[in-house]
């Protein structure tokens, strides 16, 4: 069934075409009211056609690969798009989340999912037409297709037309981290297309190199980028020259990519910062059990549809929160091995949890064309509550942010929520500022207290910890 919204009402709601749902002459995306419409343009109708009466949506969707896609009859299609040869509604991602903002572990989560769907369809004579990273979402921790006009006849001979995106938007970045311990993530977001091959290249070391799989698909790759951009035309000719790809070399030539990704890991797997706080913090047992059962009274209380967890870490509290009845919850934090463990984690509970990467001074800007193509950090993350546990030092001391400011960011974000302050004389405060001169006379509980109290109401205060934190709760 797909996700609708009780209180939507179609009647005096009016189609608006997504701004960043330009590119695609197939078709575009539509808000409508709460719903996501797909149009199918003329140009598209006989290909939607295949895609429906082959049964590639229905199986494409059964078997998980596919986002929940129904057909709207004629007399349900809104009145701006009856010009269209035919209006589809998909299911409503809870999260739109960018592959900037995924942890290694998902984006190669991603790239499987894309390799896998891949096969599937060539199976049942039909391939993907590009590869862009953007058309796959996660609902929770499992990755979703979500362009449905990306499926394309195959045609007996044909290369892969999307390889080359593919290894900019998944294998590169992958690659990176793999090889040299780099992250994708502030690289990604500068160039929203990913990593070329060329950049890629020269950043491997010779030792690198030597794999055939790195030779093959990023050293060869970026001798072949170089000439194109040298001599075009020779190399439009040699490609139109070239042998035709066998149906039984691109089911080999996917198979090959798929396995050397799935053995993958990060190089930088050690001890990180806040990597291991979850096991080593600075709670006794027994003040973190108390801090635990607020959070999930909280959550009881509320019943949060999505609820924000900044600073989520190893995703300790998100699942509290799911404990005590949140629907969803979207977990934050800037250190790149606790995403990825609260990742795997998630994917072994089965929990309605997506953790993603994060530089909360420095969140996610509106990009794209027109800075309207992928949206802002704060136009995404409007929740019914928010958890902000021993967060807000690490923006008040760690980056200097007025701590009036940190607390107004915090509750623009939802309504109800959860703000732990840590007091300055705390380890974990002491230790931040062991090796830099203390240049916050004015951060104390005081000023806390009352920038909370300028921006909201603040419901209870419990002290959870011997230095003196305290956890409150506000409604806005």
């Amino acid at each position: 069934m797909l996700k609708k919204r009780a209180n939507y009402n179609s009647n005096i709601s009016i189609p608006k075409k997504h701004l960043g749902s330009y590119r695609d002459p197939t078709g575009n995306i539509f808000l409508y009211g709460e719903r996501i419409l797909r149009t199918v343009n003329p140009v598209a109708r006989e290909q939607y056609e295949f895609i429906r009466d082959t049964k590639l949506m229905s199986d494409s969707m059964q078997a998980g690969f596919l986002i929940t896609t129904g057909e709207l009859p004629r007399n349900e299609i809104p009145v701006q798009l009856l010009e269209k040869s035919y209006v589809l509604e998909h299911e409503v991602v809870q999260h739109i989340s960018y592959p900037y903002e995924w942890s290694f572990s998902q984006l190669k989560s991603a790239a499987l999912h894309h390799l896998n769907f891949q096969l599937f369809l060539l199976e049942r004579g039909a391939v993907l037409s590009d590869a862009t990273a953007y058309n796959v979402q996660f609902i929770g921790t499992k990755p979703i297709f979500i362009d449905l006009l990306s499926i394309v006849k195959y045609q007996v001979g044909q290369y892969w037309t999307g390889y080359r995106q593919f290894c900019e938007q998944f294998l590169n970045p992958l690659v990176l981290r793999s090889a040299r311990g780099v992250t994708h993530n502030q690289w990604y977001r500068g160039g929203l297309e990913g990593i070329t091959t060329i950049d890629l290249c020269a950043l491997l070391s010779f030792r690198d190199k030597l794999s055939w799989k790195v030779l093959s698909h990023v050293v060869l790759q970026a001798k072949f980028d170089r000439a194109a951009l040298k001599n075009p035309d020779e190399t439009t000719a040699r490609a139109k020259n070239s042998k035709s790809f066998s149906k039984l070399a691109y089911r080999g030539f996917l198979s090959q990519l798929q396995k050397w990704i799935s053995r993958l890991h990060p190089k930088d797997t050690g001890k990180t910062v806040w990597g291991d706080y979850a096991a080593n913090n600075a709670y006794e047992s027994e003040e973190a059990k108390n801090k635990r059962r607020l959070v999930v009274e909280f959550a009881q209380r509320h019943k949060p549809q999505k609820c924000i967890d900044l600073g989520c870490n190893t995703g300790d509290y998100s699942l509290a929160v799911i404990e005590g009845g949140a629907e969803y919850v979207v977990g934050y934090d800037f250190d790149h091995s606790a995403i990825d463990f609260a990742f795997s984690r998630a994917e072994q509970d089965h929990a309605p949890f997506l953790p993603l990467w994060l530089d909360a001074s420095n969140p996610s800007p509106a990009q794209g064309w027109m800075q309207t193509e992928r949206l802002d950090f704060f136009s995404r993350n409007q929740a019914n509550a928010v958890l902000a546990l021993a967060f807000e030092h690490h923006l008040a001391i760690g980056k200097n942010i007025p701590i009036e400011e940190v607390v107004q960011w915090i509750v623009s974000l939802a309504p109800v929520g959860l703000i732990e302050f840590v007091p300055k004389n705390d380890e974990t405060i002491q230790k931040m500022l062991a090796l830099r001169e203390d240049i916050f006379p004015h951060y104390n509980q005081s000023l806390f207290e009352l920038s909370l109290s300028r921006v909201c109401k603040v419901v209870s205060k419990n002290i959870i910890s011997k230095s003196g934190r305290v956890l409150y709760e506000y409604s806005r």
